[in-house]
């Protein structure tokens, strides 16, 4: 994939195939060079004054009082990315580390961090070559920025460091870079904190948490549309009027989904004189749920989208006046609270799933067999599936305590309030691929539902869907080894299949 950086902000969507694991080449517009050189030469300025500015003449956090001398500048840039490459735990993975590169870059396009051009061409060079520093997943508390984790990532630029990939093949810095024909760069004046001030590693996983949320919620009115009609519900309390009585717009737009992949059902049509008036909550509030849902995600990419193209070190560069001036903009907060509403949205639409699914599989609720299995105690159909959704969900509320309400000060105080955003974000990316599973076994069993109806067809598009599942997962007739059948479904939510075979069957999923 090419990225060529100019002026424009750089699209959410965009992060997209680099999240699944798409290299990248990234090229700079000429504006944006003249940028970064005018920011670097305010440093130059800065220097030659003999002004005290923080984090170019002078320690960091709670030493920033103490003053560098000329001669060891350069040392104090490299002294900070030894010193705060300290993360701990499981090596992040490659496409998340691949996006905090390209994230890295985009904020030096802004022109206000004050490197030099060389640097950032270097860093464009690690990912042209697809060599991607190993950076462990934890140790950072979301301000200054997400200092440990991009480290571990600068260190690679000065030929240090411990373990990368190189196109996919794990080995040491040094030898890769060797291999790459990179020749190490060397840090100058501010370089050192401009790599390591920002919120590149909380806005990568935060990014790849709403990008596949944004999918699942989609897929999730797929699974319950099939679940209405395995269930021979209606879908009454999805006309417009009541909805449009009270606008919210996912609302309003997951009661298109579902009155729209329903209507013109022969199985509605079957039952549509029954004495039920009404479907249980999971299915009747699936667009109060779900909507909810997508408006917190739809105020996520609005957040994101600002992210990824802001300037978030420190001190920043305002070279049209000649400034350089200390904030915070490191601080991860905004998109800590984000991961955090992610994190809550995405759990509750598992929630009300793994409801539906105790539907189907519970012959009190369903008029189906036990469990979905046609020899019910000989069998044990899908009795363990809902369990395994059950699981998921309680995990996925525990996980949804907000992690950026919680502050423990750091550098003796100096850093008195932090967001923990990095902790946020995992936290959402962990309770959305538990949520992909529950929705995955909710369709598992929504198409073993729907196999009992033999006399009434569904809709073009909820046929379509349903045939789909059944390419890779057969209907059950005898207990078999499911947990196969569960991984197959699972990589169907996240790929967006099951919408897309709606779609060309006619369906309209919003």
């Amino acid at each position: 994939m090419k990225i060529h950086f100019t002026a424009a902000p750089l699209a959410l969507d965009e992060l997209a195939p680099i999240l699944g694991g798409e290299t990248v080449e990234l090229t700079l517009s000429g504006d944006v060079r003249r940028k970064i050189t005018a920011s670097r030469k305010v440093v130059d300025r800065v220097l030659a004054s003999g002004a005290t500015v923080y984090g170019i003449n002078t320690g960091f956090g709670k030493l920033s009082r103490e003053p560098i001398a000329g001669a060891q500048l350069e040392q104090l840039q490299v002294n900070l990315l030894r010193s705060h490459a300290c993360g701990v735990g499981t090596p992040l993975p490659p496409a998340i580390v691949r996006t905090m590169m390209v994230l890295r870059v985009r904020t030096f396009a802004t022109g206000r961090s004050g490197v030099r051009i060389e640097l950032v061409e270097k860093l464009c060079e690690l990912l042209a070559a697809d060599l991607i520093p190993c950076v462990p997943m934890q140790g950072s508390v979301g301000a200054s920025g997400d200092l440990a984790p991009l480290a571990h990532l600068a260190l690679a630029l000065i030929g240090e460091g411990g373990r990368c990939w190189l196109r996919g093949k794990e080995m040491a810095v040094r030898a890769a870079l060797k291999k790459a024909g990179i020749a190490p760069i060397a840090l100058q004046a501010k370089e050192g904190i401009s790599l390591i001030n920002g919120t590149q590693l909380t806005t990568a996983i935060t990014a790849q948490a709403l990008l596949r949320a944004e999918n699942l919620a989609r897929t999730a009115d797929v699974a319950c549309a099939l679940t209405i009609e395995a269930l021979k519900g209606t879908n009454k309390a999805f006309d417009r009027r009541i909805h449009e009585a009270r606008p919210h717009p996912g609302q309003l737009a997951v009661a298109r989904n579902l009155h729209g992949l329903i209507e013109g059902s022969a199985i509605l049509a079957s039952h549509r004189d029954c004495g039920r008036v009404q479907d249980p909550y999971s299915m009747r509030c699936a667009p109060q749920v779900h909507g909810a849902c997508r408006d917190a995600l739809v105020e996520a990419r609005r957040v994101l989208a600002i992210e990824i193209n802001a300037s978030t070190d420190n001190p920043l560069v305002f070279a049209e006046e000649g400034d350089l001036i200390s904030g915070g903009n490191f601080h991860a907060q905004p998109i800590a609270a984000t991961a955090d509403r992610i994190a809550a949205a995405v759990a509750d639409l598992a929630s009300i799933s793994e409801r539906r699914t105790e539907n189907l599989v519970n012959p009190d609720l369903s008029g189906l067999p036990a469990f979905l299995t046609p020899k019910p105690g000989l069998n044990s159909g899908f009795m363990i599936p809902q369990v395994v959704a059950a699981a998921l969900v309680s995990e996925s509320k525990s996980l949804s305590f907000p992690a950026a309400v919680d502050s423990i000060p750091t550098s003796a105080n100096k850093e008195d309030h932090v967001s923990m955003g990095p902790i946020a974000a995992r936290k959402a990316l962990q309770i959305v691929e538990n949520s992909e599973r529950v929705v995955a076994i909710e369709l598992l069993c929504a198409a073993q539902g729907l196999d009992f109806e033999t006399e009434h067809a569904t809709t073009r598009p909820l046929a379509a869907a349903h045939a789909r599942i059944r390419r890779d997962v057969k209907t059950l007739a005898d207990d078999r080894y499911l947990a196969p059948d569960l991984e197959a479904l699972a990589a169907m939510v996240r790929s967006g299949e099951l919408v897309a075979a709606a779609h060309k069957a006619g369906g309209s999923v919003e």
